[in-house]
């Protein structure tokens, strides 16, 4: 293994979108090893790179924090991220366990995602309460906690309006509404998922920074990995924001919202074309 080969492992690990300080220090670890003789040829290699990509994605915690009554989830992001059909694949995952879930249609700036998140709700059967378009939407989420008070639903799933990150008075609006969550309920939301695009590659980096800093990101939903998604990207967040990656959007099916599983996550990055 000598500098050619090392070499190349470095820019095979920065094309699956793995930041370049991320792959420096990978790098630097995996051939300090080798320089201790605990690392003996590729095969070695490659195994201990597993390790150090698992132990990237082992930070927070994986399963979903439903503590409240009712429990709220914002889904945040930019736009065309995949955040109203992640809302309503999460409201089918939550039923299908058992629970109650409502939707919240508080993208009020797009009547179309309205009457999209509409749609998917009867699709999956979750009740969803709606705003007007050009309407508050911190009062729908507000209205959508009572609601849920009412209904007896357990969880309220808001899908947020898509919004640049540098737009500032498009994240001050979205503090609004985590203000707002919290006089609908103590403590809420109890869960702030930040949905990523898989196939944006390191432009992923500055959208999470930016919404973790205006609504309290508490995890992450990348989509879109069944297309030409390289999913490096998510490393390099996880280690940056110490945010845990809690599910993946896989399909354009309902069921096709699934929860993270590192080491499979990690198989995957390893698995070559035939």
């Amino acid at each position: 293994m000598d500098a050619a080969y090392w070499e190349e492992f470095e820019a095979v690990l920065v094309g699956t979108d793995l930041s370049v300080s991320l792959v420096d220090e990978i790098v630097a670890r995996l051939r300090d090893r080798e320089a201790r003789f605990q690392l003996n040829g590729p095969q070695q290699v490659e195994s201990a790179l597993r390790e150090e990509l698992l132990a990237v994605l082992s930070v927070g915690r994986a399963d979903l924090r439903l503590d409240g009554a009712p429990a709220l989830i914002l889904l945040v992001g930019v736009n065309g991220s995949g955040k109203t059909t992640s809302a309503a694949k999460l409201a089918r995952r939550l039923a299908r366990s058992g629970k109650k879930p409502l939707l919240a249609a508080a993208d009020t700036f797009r009547a179309a995602a309205i009457e999209q998140l509409e749609t998917w709700a009867r699709r999956v059967q979750v009740p969803i309460v709606s705003g007007k378009p050009g309407g508050d939407p911190a009062a729908v989420v507000f209205d959508a906690m009572q609601s849920a008070q009412a209904r007896g639903a357990d969880v309220v799933i808001a899908d947020t309006a898509g919004r640049l990150h540098t737009k500032e008075h498009l994240m001050a609006e979205l503090s609004k509404v985590v203000r707002v969550a919290a006089r609908a309920r103590e403590g809420a939301p109890d869960e702030v998922l930040l949905v990523l695009d898989g196939t944006t590659g390191q432009n992923a980096i500055p959208q999470a920074r930016t919404f973790t800093q205006a609504a309290r990101v508490t995890g992450l939903v990348v989509t879109k990995l069944d297309g030409t998604a390289k999913g490096g990207a998510v490393f390099t967040v996880t280690r940056e924001l110490g945010l845990p990656v809690k599910y993946l959007g896989v399909g354009e099916g309902m069921d096709d919202l699934v929860p993270m599983q590192p080491e499979q996550f990690v198989e995957a990055m390893f698995t070559r074309d035939a």
